[in-house]
């Protein structure tokens, strides 16, 4: 409909704008009427107009025409559907049309083999050199964050020792060579996990074809870190083996990478982000913040950590209200009864959400930072790699781990007396949320660690002997279920016509520890207040 609408307006340009519709009037069609012709020769000028006029908009049409092309990497008999859209501005026609390129799945009718279609997809693209293009956006500020993580092998570099030695908890090595992706199992990850951080990682590789470089790693999909700094220091420690993981903490160097939720969490039937971050944002328009429940919210699995189960005491109760209102989730009974009360839109309905870990890191952080509500964020220990630009009190409000009933009770009393400052803090978090992390940007991240982290290996990268090439066809076109539907909804259709966001420098030592710096005091500021909110309690009471 918009090429269609498109098409009109341009032909209205050709007839109208650009004085073709005033050179045939004048020139061609008044004299033909103003003067008595015979009647052979008035069929003869007319039979000659409608040609004209045929050929006129036969003209204009084609160059909103969508053709088949041939690109980079594909044999001449395989041809990818290339929408070619100008972009027509009054007086000007784009040399160089912008092309959007749309590859569906190669699954074989009934026999699919489980082996990659050759020279399906195409090895290169290269419309990132086109002169028409705009130029890349600056990437947020949190990918500085990807010079830290790198930072143990600036000097030495990573070496297929180094490599080696990470295998002893990874669940799969990933290598990837001219563009295709190869996997080595070892240990099967906890549900879907392992699937759908390989499904990402081959979105990403359809995303930007032969753009990223050959690599080898190994993946840790369990939550906990485990490449610890102490481990290596000292003037005879060796290099730490590189291992990537979900999350990190002060005490490790684990290399952070988005969490499999990205692309669906299956068995709870968490959607694919980019569908979920849109809902997320309609469900915010459903209640205004102020006309919302005054109260925090938290639902989740209390029994995987301690520091859950000590929430659950702050409920409210008839003897105390804690200005909480918390509920256990049970997954079991809620996939029985078709998940109708986890639908994480609908959850955006209090003031204030509760953030606190599990086992280690948990992924509903970034849903509870969408939800334009306060995120009381119950003291860390882990980040993930997006986590480490949030700031207290401009994003979150910092909640202490060691007294927490307490600590939200001040939180909500001073929301609801503070409401529009409450509110900035909620809406700071939401903006974050989508404006930087929406997948585009969460694709640019995996890139740009990737990449970063090729530049630092020592070798050349080669397929293991026991892995498997791995494609998006040998993985969704078998799937089932859920599992197919979620990979189907996260697919990237076809190549990117643009360059990944711009990488930022990294961070400088004084640059580091003003950030930590201003962390630190802005949670000792709301210590404070909270302290003296307390003492003036009991004066009262």
């Amino acid at each position: 409909m918009r090429e269609n609408m498109q098409g009109f307006q341009y032909q209205r340009y050709i007839w109208s704008g650009s004085g073709l519709y005033r050179l045939f009037r004048d020139t061609i069609w008044l004299p033909f009427l103003a003067t008595k012709k015979s009647p052979t020769r008035s069929s003869l000028l007319f039979f000659f107009c409608l040609l004209f006029f045929i050929f006129g908009s036969f003209y204009a049409t084609r160059l909103l025409d969508t053709s088949t092309t041939s690109i980079a990497g594909n044999t001449p008999t395989k041809t990818i559907l290339v929408t070619e859209t100008n972009h027509v501005h009054p007086g000007k026609i784009p040399q160089k049309p912008w092309r959007k390129i749309e590859i569906p799945l190669n699954c074989s009718s009934g026999n699919f083999t489980g082996i990659c279609p050759v020279d399906y997809y195409p090895s290169k693209f290269h419309s990132w050199d086109d002169q028409d293009r705009p130029a890349p956006t600056t990437c947020p500020d949190y990918f500085r964050w990807i010079h830290e993580d790198l930072r143990p092998w600036k000097k030495t570099g990573i070496t297929n020792d180094m490599v080696k030695r990470a295998q002893r908890t990874a669940n799969f090595r990933l290598v990837v060579v001219d563009g295709r992706a190869y996997v080595e199992r070892y240990i099967k990850g906890f549900q879907t996990r392992d699937v759908f951080t390989l499904w990402g990682i081959l979105q990403l590789l359809r995303r930007y074809p032969g753009k990223v470089p050959d690599l080898d790693l190994m993946f840790d999909c369990v939550d906990w870190p485990v490449v610890k700094s102490t481990d290596y220091r000292g003037p005879n420690a060796t290099a730490p083996p590189p291992l990537f993981r979900y999350c990190g903490d002060d005490a490790t160097l684990d290399i952070v990478f988005p969490d499999w939720s990205f692309w669906g969490w299956a068995e709870i039937n968490i959607k694919p982000w980019e569908g979920l971050l849109e809902e997320l944002k309609e469900g915010n328009k459903r209640k205004r913040w102020m006309d919302r429940e005054a109260y925090a919210f938290w639902k989740g699995n209390p029994i995987v950590a301690p520091g859950r189960l000590d929430l659950l005491k702050c409920n409210v109760s008839d003897k105390q209200d804690w200005g909480a209102r918390v509920y256990s989730q049970d997954w079991i009974r809620e996939s029985q009864e078709g998940y109708k009360q986890s639908d994480l839109a609908s959850q955006c309905t209090h003031r204030y959400k509760i953030y606190i870990e599990g086992s280690a890191w948990s992924v509903s952080e970034k849903y509870i930072l969408a939800c334009n509500s306060v995120t009381l964020l119950v003291k860390p220990r882990y980040y993930d790699f997006f986590t480490r630009s949030l700031i207290p009190v401009h994003h979150y409000w910092p909640i202490r781990d060691d007294d927490k009933c307490r600590s939200i009770k001040f939180a909500v009393d001073w929301g609801n007396s503070h409401k529009r400052k409450a509110q900035a803090i909620g809406k700071a978090a939401s903006d974050f949320i989508q404006e930087d992390l929406k997948m585009d940007y969460v694709y640019d991240y995996m890139f740009h660690l990737l990449n970063e982290y090729a530049k630092l290996m020592r070798y050349k990268p080669t397929v293991p002997q026991k892995a498997i090439e791995l494609c998006s066809e040998t993985m969704a076109c078998p799937a089932e279920g859920t599992q197919k539907k979620f990979m189907m909804e996260s697919m990237v259709k076809g190549p990117r016509d643009a360059a990944p966001c711009s990488m930022p420098p990294p961070y400088d030592s004084r640059t580091v520890y003003s950030l930590l710096r201003r962390k630190e005091n802005s949670i000792r500021q709301v210590e404070s207040w909270e302290k003296t909110y307390w003492e003036n309690q009991t004066v009262h009471n």
